[in-house]
């Protein structure tokens, strides 16, 4: 880290800064400290800014170059051989299926961040209207992701930065203050285990649009590079990873993640909450490592329990 100084019309504006390289380019992140600093005032101002910087430093690192996968051009081919050998396509879903999926998803998608709606009580929710025992928050919730459901089944859009927010204010618009409205510079982010320990921190927030963007142009860059269920997990992942929203990042990703295949013509996919761990530990592989293949090899498995169930 360097002190880099700027004059315009006599006066000396300060900065920290610091370069490092993403996506083979060198970049450089600065904190502003001030303008015409005495030499104390610098040294202050300067430790501070020493700790902001780290931090958005290990942010920066910690996203990652999010768009190179590990694997093999075998493991690619193998992917998308087992990806063709699920042997259904969207067209093929009727009514009673998607109902079928829209529960089973409205359910397990909620579950996985903590929900106690039972899998009994989801469809007394959406289809009748009945409401359990449960809060309000919860019951919102389950009819927000089946809305949010119906609504990837009919836009066109694959992903976009309104799109991502559209769903999070369809999700949550009874439950969450925040529908909608991606974090503010200042509102930092951090997931927790049943611990109490961090597993993940969000993107610093003055990253978060910057990240958007860059996943949003990399989907469109590479829509004939890799085979649809790649492109559908590295965009689940990374929306992960950046964590744009204060709370519901989990089911908007889960929700871009399917919109994502039913683009492509592919059924969607649910995350049951039985296999939590193991879809948060391939959420850490991508993270640490960048590995996204034990996260399509539990989509790939998701598939077939998912359609065993709807056909």
């Amino acid at each position: 880290m360097n002190i880099e100084i700027r004059e315009r019309n006599g006066i000396k504006y300060y900065y920290l800064s610091h370069s490092y390289r993403r996506l083979d380019k060198v970049r450089k992140a600065r904190i502003y400290l001030g303008k015409n600093l005495s030499d104390s005032e610098l040294e202050l101002k300067r430790k501070s800014a020493e700790v902001k910087l780290s931090r958005r430093l290990e942010s920066i690192r910690a996203i990652r170059d999010p768009y190179r996968t590990t694997l093999s051009d075998e493991e690619m081919a193998e992917l998308t051989g087992l990806a063709a050998s699920i042997g259904i396509k969207l067209s093929h879903l009727n009514e009673e299926n998607w109902q079928r999926f829209t529960e089973s998803f409205a359910y397990d998608t909620n579950a996985i961040e903590g929900s106690t709606v039972e899998q009994r009580e989801v469809a007394k929710i959406i289809q009748k209207n009945e409401w359990p025992n449960k809060s309000k928050e919860e019951i919102w919730e389950t009819l927000g992701v089946a809305e949010a459901v119906e609504y990837i089944r009919k836009t066109k859009e694959h992903i976009s930065i309104d799109l991502m927010k559209e769903l999070h204010k369809i999700v949550f618009k009874n439950s969450k203050s925040f529908a909608g409205y991606l974090r503010k510079t200042g509102e930092e982010v951090a997931v927790v285990d049943g611990n109490r320990r961090i597993v993940h921190r969000g993107a610093i927030s003055s990253t978060v649009v910057p990240l958007l963007k860059g996943l949003v142009e990399w989907y469109k860059d590479n829509l004939k590079n890799y085979p649809p269920l790649v492109l559908a997990a590295i965009v689940h992942n990374q929306f992960e990873n950046i964590h744009p929203f204060l709370d519901g990042n989990g089911r908007v990703g889960r929700l871009l993640l399917n919109n994502i295949l039913i683009k492509h013509g592919l059924p969607p996919v649910n995350i049951e909450f039985k296999n939590r761990e193991e879809y948060y530990a391939a959420l850490q592989d991508y993270e640490n490592e960048g590995n996204i293949k034990p996260t399509l090899l539990l989509l790939l498995r998701e598939y077939r329990s998912l359609l065993r169930r709807l056909t």
